[in-house]
């Protein structure tokens, strides 16, 4: 008798193959039998799937719960939306190796780039390690809902081997390349899937210093990738420079560098590609040249988001009149408070003349008016250009900022809901997502960017397997959808292949039973809400989907209906 039956179920399996009707088979954690509908009799457990999608668990390959991995057994929000694996330690940041001394620096590291509060790592991470395999002892004896993997992080790397000046990123030593090339074969021959790093000068500690190894040299780079060649495994995840729209000229010299590292190390490299406002067509170019470098034997794989790019704006997380006098002297009362304050007129006509004091990267807000949308009526991906706050502003004769300032304070409903404007930075053109749709459908692409534990005051697109299920493949109508056998693909086997982790990613025979039970026609996103649920309290944003029927790890049903069953099945992939 199998452990677990799910029955008359519609099953889309991960190979992009058409959905079928089958019944599924679980024994000792791994997918015992697929067959037709009826031909299983009994077993310990029966899910009764009539009407839903059966699917693999999704893989998130882009997340960063490096520390929430240390006392979180659930991993959410990700854990909510059907992921089962994980991938950490992406964009060169992470807490192994680390010397005691160096932890806080981390730290402050990580919540600069990945703006994870740095009192809650403080807190909450329990440290027991220094060399990249004792951490990854650490997470395997922790257990958990989800699988987590590991990368090795090149910021970590080069402060732990080079200190204050790996952290000012000065140029390494032939004797620092050497340490850091060992600890990156050490790490992977320990169990890290991948090496990571970050070339973003964007991405900053809270102190404003790039993450070390973000101004590398190619030797460095590649002696590190032969780290990898020498373990026998793992490949190299990266941000590239001019990813963000800052140097326009840097994404096609980073395709460049890339083919030169893979072809002459054999490995396979993965990196960011998003659409850029100034240059919305850049993403084009870098497509074109990752194909003809793998037309030469490269092995190169841009990441591509599921949903447009942008953040949330509100009261009580990130806005644009932050850094205003007279907003700062308010800025630390309860909201309710707060709120009154902001609507007595002499306050409101205060804060709203003090346009000097933001800086370049309020500016930039302010340029991005016309991708921006009250989030009123829940959550909307494709909204009318005629709804944006600078379409309104521009109707209704008001300076943006004003509408902006007034939408917020309306959008408040109490303490816990203090509504949010969203910002989309990227993928939503002209009203429409179909150059998002594109770059999904490109063979060379995988999806990813999630960004799952990161981003907690502006930011939660772990959301995004719900978003592509319900919005892509239900509900869209400004443009193509996709099918379901291909959403599902992009959410399970394309990353799971990535990585290399043949094991999960597909409803086969043999496999892992990592499993999703969907209510297609059910499955909702929910407007985005703020929690306190990190250590000390902190808050973060998240957003939790419906239709979620069961989702199974290891063959262990970890979710009913969204609500964790208290199972913690997930261990670490090595």
């Amino acid at each position: 008798m199998p452990d677990l039956i799910i029955r008359n179920g519609t099953l889309v399996d991960g190979t992009g193959a058409p959905p079928r009707s089958a019944d599924i088979a679980v024994e000792e954690g791994r997918i015992r039998e697929v067959v037709a509908p009826g031909t299983l009799t009994d077993a310990a457990e029966v899910i009764d799937a009539s009407g839903l999608l059966v699917t693999p668990g999704f893989v998130d390959v882009h997340t960063h719960y490096d520390g929430q991995a240390t006392w979180d057994p659930v991993l959410a929000p990700s854990a909510w939306h059907g992921v089962t694996s994980v991938v950490m330690g992406n964009c060169g940041v992470g807490f192994a190796p680390v010397r005691p001394d160096r932890r806080r620096w981390l730290i402050e590291l990580m919540e600069g780039v990945e703006d994870i509060p740095g009192s809650a790592l403080s807190e909450g991470i329990r440290w027991a390690w220094e060399s990249f395999p004792e951490y990854l002892d650490a997470l395997a004896g922790f257990p958990r809902a989800v699988e987590v993997a590991a990368q090795v992080p090149h910021g970590a790397v080069r402060a732990y081997v080079m200190g204050e000046r790996g952290a000012r990123n000065e140029v390494a030593t032939a004797e620092d390349v050497r340490a850091m090339a060992r600890i990156v074969r050490e790490g992977v021959e320990a169990g890290a899937l991948a090496f990571s790093t970050n070339r973003l000068p964007l991405h900053t500690s809270i102190h404003g210093e790039p993450v070390p190894g973000t101004f590398a040299s190619e030797d460095e780079l590649l002696a590190l990738m032969q780290g990898l060649v020498e373990a026998g495994s793992g490949l190299l995840e990266s941000v590239p420079a001019g990813a963000m729209g800052e140097d326009l000229d840097a994404p096609l010299r980073e395709v460049e560098l890339y083919r030169r590292l893979s072809l002459e190390t054999g490995k396979a490299i993965t990196f960011s590609l998003a659409q850029i406002q100034n240059d919305p067509d850049h993403w084009r170019g870098v497509l074109e040249k990752t194909e003809e470098a793998n037309a030469e034997g490269a092995k190169l794989t841009p990441q591509v988001s599921g949903r447009p790019a942008g953040l949330l704006l509100s009261w009580e997380t990130f806005n644009p009149f932050m850094l205003r006098p007279s907003y700062a002297a308010i800025a630390q009362l309860p909201l309710v408070e707060r709120i009154v304050q902001l609507r007595d007129p002499a306050t409101r006509e205060k804060i709203l003349a003090e346009r000097d004091a933001d800086g370049a990267s309020m500016a930039m807000m302010r340029n991005s008016y016309d991708t921006t949308f009250a989030l009123d009526r829940g959550p909307v991906f494709e909204p009318d250009p005629d709804d944006s706050i600078a379409a309104r502003a521009n109707r209704e004769g008001r300076d943006a900022d004003e509408v902006v300032y007034d939408d917020m304070c309306d959008l408040v409903v109490d303490a816990e809901n203090p509504g949010f404007l969203h910002v989309f930075f990227s993928g939503y053109k002209h009203g429409s997502l179909d150059d998002i749709g594109e770059m999904m459908r490109h063979p060379s692409t995988v999806v990813g960017l999630a960004d799952g534990g990161a981003h907690c005051s502006m930011i939660c697109d772990a959301s995004m397997p719900t978003f592509m299920l319900s919005h892509w493949v239900r509900d869209r109508s400004r443009g193509e959808r996709l099918r379901v056998e291909d959403a599902v693909k992009m959410l399970s086997n394309d990353p799971a292949e990535l990585y290399g982790l043949n094991d999960r990613g597909r409803v086969e025979v043999g496999l892992r039973a990592d499993l999703n039970v969907i209510d297609l026609d059910g499955l909702k996103l929910e407007t985005p809400q703020i929690v306190r649920d990190l250590p000390t309290e902190a808050p973060r944003v998240v957003q939790r989907g419906e239709g979620y029927r069961a989702t199974l790890v290891a063959g262990q049903v970890t979710f009913r209906d969204g609500e964790h069953t208290g199972a913690t099945p997930g261990g670490l992939i090595r």
